[in-house]
């Protein structure tokens, strides 16, 4: 699952126990920029303890893992913290100057989804 949120960028996905398995009690909050990870944490005090993983080599170089039931904590108190009627605005206000690359990211990925509904209906009025 990827995750947008203004305090940054989220891609969630099971933890692995140690013979390798997934751990479905556990997911990994990964991330391409630490402070993303640190926003989260300033945000949500069950996660400050936590230690933010830095490996170099994976394709998100930055995790917290954490078990999932926090997770779904998580994701319902930012549904329950949004009163905005542009999320772009209210991560470029929330981001200020230091997250000038993430919003410009946010930007990017509305037009590609953009593109996708416009794509979706010029197919659509050609049946």
């Amino acid at each position: 699952m990827w995750v947008f949120t203004r305090y940054g960028f989220y891609s969630i996905a099971c933890a692995s126990k140690s013979d390798g398995s997934l751990d479905n009690q556990s997911v990994m909050v990964r991330a391409r920029c630490i402070t993303h990870l640190r926003n989260l944490q300033k945000r949500f005090p069950a996660l400050a303890g936590g230690n933010i993983l830095e490996l170099p080599h994976y394709d998100y170089r930055y995790r917290l893992i954490i078990p999932k039931e926090s997770w779904t904590a998580i994701i319902g108190e930012l549904a329950q913290e949004q009163e905005w009627s542009n999320f772009k605005n209210e991560a470029e206000r929330y981001q200020g100057e230091s997250g000038k690359r993430y919003v410009r990211a946010l930007h990017t990925v509305w037009g590609v989804m953009h593109r996708i509904q416009q794509e979706e209906e010029q197919e659509n009025s050609n049946h």
